[in-house]
């Protein structure tokens, strides 16, 4: 069940981003397709953040401290152009044109995700 809640988070924050960012595009034609590919690029989505990006933070862990975090925003940004890459190898009709929609588009998903998290609880409290 957190796995659903984490992937509807996802889709419903990568179609924000979607609406706000210029360059970042879901080519899908109607509205059963949209769904579809939004939940399939967060599914996507998800797994690259599983897997990478602690790579990518134990590799680069001294970037992380010389630049106090900021570097993050860079590693964000280079994985969401990652996922509308392989999106697109897997015939998704979504696309990020480029590193500044990728930019903002990783910044537009991650605080609309942080906010429906704190909305929407992937897991139930145990107090």
């Amino acid at each position: 069940m957190a796995f659903l809640a984490r992937v509807v988070v996802i889709a419903i924050a990568l179609a924000v981003a979607t609406w706000i960012v210029p360059g970042i595009d879901n080519g899908a034609t109607t509205t059963a397709t949209s769904i579809g590919t939004l939940i399939g690029v967060a599914v996507i989505f998800g797994l690259v953040n599983a897997t990478l990006k602690p790579l990518i933070k134990f590799v680069g862990g001294c970037f992380y401290l010389i630049t106090l975090g900021l570097i993050g925003l860079v590693v964000n940004a280079l994985l969401f152009m990652f996922v509308g890459w392989l999106s697109q190898g897997l015939g998704l009709p979504f696309t990020v044109s480029g590193f500044w929609a990728a930019f903002w588009g990783a910044i537009v998903v991650a605080v609309v995700g942080a906010l429906l998290h704190f909305v929407i609880p992937d897991r139930v409290d145990q107090r």
